[in-house]
């Protein structure tokens, strides 16, 4: 049986890059979350105005790798210290943020973002986001894939490629090619 966790650690072409190949993810939708907007789009989520994050939808098998172990990730993945931003996308629809579906994954999230503190693995406090999960809207389909089919244009070059590089070497085990 799948589990299913909804992240926004920056733009979400990232973090479906970051996350892609590795074992036991099962799939990944890019999308939106946390805002008022229904059937928000890429546009309208970039201005800000929305009150949505891009976040990626994983669904994955816990009996490879288990929610706790992708919030670990996450958390050293991205900057979860900078409030509206990654780099240099700004906004708060690049905000570090785990959405729940339940107690169980909030207690999970709660804990995994106090043992990151308490480990302090950054030099600032961590200002990732803990909240429900309302509504999950997929993005467009050409966000879906996006560096694996643009591997070549400029911000996949400068952004992305360092942050798959980082994960693969950091948790080589974890990935399948």
């Amino acid at each position: 049986m799948s589990q299913s966790l909804v992240l926004g650690g920056g733009c979400f072409w990232c973090m479906e890059a970051i996350f892609r190949d590795m074992k036991g993810i099962l799939s990944i939708t890019p999308g939106y979350a946390g805002g008022h907007k229904a059937e928000p789009t890429y546009k309208q989520v970039c201005t800000g105005e929305t009150g949505h994050a891009e976040v990626i939808r994983l669904e994955l098998d816990p009996q490879v790798i288990s929610y706790d172990d992708v919030l670990k990730i996450f958390f050293t993945l991205h900057n979860p210290t900078t409030l509206n931003r990654q780099g240099e996308d700004v906004g708060t629809q690049y905000r570090s943020v785990i959405f729940y579906a339940d107690d169980t994954q909030k207690t999970a999230a709660l804990s995994a973002k106090a043992e990151i503190e308490q480990a302090q693995l950054w030099d600032a406090p961590l200002v990732t986001e803990i909240v429900p999960l309302d509504v999950f809207w997929p993005a467009e389909e050409m966000h879906h894939d996006y560096y694996e089919q643009n591997p070549g244009t400029g911000y996949c070059q400068a952004v992305i490629a360092p942050k798959v590089a980082k994960a693969r070497k950091l948790y080589a085990a974890r990935f399948q090619r």
